[in-house]
């Protein structure tokens, strides 16, 4: 390195270090450092002349310096601080032309005229094709944060970062654009492998809360879950109590028509007809209403397309779908899914047609005992009677 661009080098890190903001964590020396290198080496596998190269290295030193005075028009910033400083240096006015039309050059949206533009600018992007691509990308969204130019999330980095790579950014150098594409390209295929992992991750996530907001509350759950395990457990013992009445009620038939039955041919035992007649027509009466009590109710076990539309049919009941299609059944059903007051509907009017056929077991059950009962006391009473005449 010669005298001029050793003492750019040592002016420009002094003046980072002295006057650059610390938000500055992307435009700063080490990215400096990073263009000059790249510079020389497009420099290195390209025939330019030595005052060419000087002025190249020397652009890529002081490109970025006007970031010391502002973030808005640095271009010109650094045009004025590169001047004076290679004034006092005694610089020909020839290569402060140039130097100051090459930084003016780095602008995003000017487009390369001659071949040391080209350069310039492809050294100036050629982190786009370096492995700490992602490293500096990171620093320059935290910079522009940092300075409230503006505050990109994960998803919008990546979406401006693609849109840079594939629209507004291009290598012009023969040497880039052989050595450095490729790379460039590799990145934005990682990029949008990465954005769509992450729109992956963030419909995953909208899904789930949207499942969680649709779910209903774990006081509704527990409401449904604990009434209709209720209902269940009073519908098991109503059919145990009316299996228990049919038991003991075919016990006492049995036991009758094997043992009082046949006495009864014997004249000397007409008293026992009356009181044993009364006693097998309450069994009879109570295994009867037991019957009625658990005797399950027939439905038709269809339904029409409108009265799934209009809400009509509980689709949680087997007895009103037993005799459907599976089409039809799974259609409805997708129906039922979809809505999620007709989900609670049908929900309510399951507990609610198990409350009343709850209620009509229980209603039966009540005046079987009661039969049974009265049956009971009844047959009773009549044989004390009976045995009171005969004596």
């Amino acid at each position: 390195m010669n005298t001029l661009l050793q003492k750019t080098d040592k002016f420009v890190l002094d003046l980072f270090e002295n006057k650059l903001s610390k938000t500055c964590i992307y435009h700063n020396y080490t990215h400096t450092k990073r263009v000059f290198k790249s510079t020389k080496e497009i420099i290195d596998n390209t025939t330019i002349s030595d005052q060419d190269q000087e002025v190249l290295l020397l652009t890529a030193l002081l490109h970025d310096t006007g970031y010391s005075e502002s973030f808005d028009n640095h271009e010109e910033h650094s045009v004025n601080i590169s001047k004076a400083f290679l004034e006092k240096q005694n610089t020909s006015q020839e290569i402060i032309d140039n130097v100051s039309e090459l930084i003016l050059a780095t602008k995003m949206n000017h487009n390369p005229t001659n071949l040391l533009e080209k350069i310039i600018r492809d050294a100036d992007a050629s982190h786009l094709a370096k492995d700490y691509f992602k490293e500096t990308s990171e620093y320059l969204r935290q910079e522009f944060q940092l300075n409230h130019i503006k505050d990109f999330s994960s998803s919008e980095w990546l979406k401006s970062n693609i849109d840079f790579l594939e629209n507004k950014h291009r290598f012009y150098t023969d040497y880039a654009l052989k050595n450095w594409q490729p790379k460039k390209e590799e990145h934005l295929l990682e990029i949008l492998k990465e954005q769509k992992e992450l729109k992956k991750k963030k419909k995953k996530e909208k899904l789930k809360k949207l499942v969680k907001e649709e779910s209903p509350e774990k006081g509704i759950q527990t409401l449904f879950r604990v009434t209709l395990r209720n209902h269940l457990k009073l519908s098991d013992i109503a059919d145990t109590k009316a299996n228990i009445l049919l038991s003991v009620n075919a016990i006492i038939i049995s036991l009758a028509l094997s043992n009082l039955i046949p006495k009864l041919d014997n004249p000397s035992n007409q008293y026992l007809i009356i009181p044993t007649l009364i006693f097998i027509v309450f069994s009879i009466a109570s295994m009867m209403l037991s019957v009625l009590a658990t005797r399950p109710n027939v439905t038709g076990g269809e339904f029409t397309r409108k009265e799934i539309e209009e809400k009509k049919v509980n689709l949680l009941f087997f007895g009103n779908f037993h005799k459907m299609p599976l089409d039809e059944y799974k259609w409805a059903m997708h129906e039922l899914m979809d809505d999620k007051e007709y989900i609670y509907d049908t929900m309510i009017k399951d507990l609610y047609f198990l409350g009343k056929v709850l209620h009509k077991k229980y209603k039966i059950l009540r005046i079987t005992y009661t039969v049974f009962m009265i049956g009971f006391i009844t047959s009773g009473i009549a044989f004390i009677v009976a045995f009171n005449t005969l004596q």
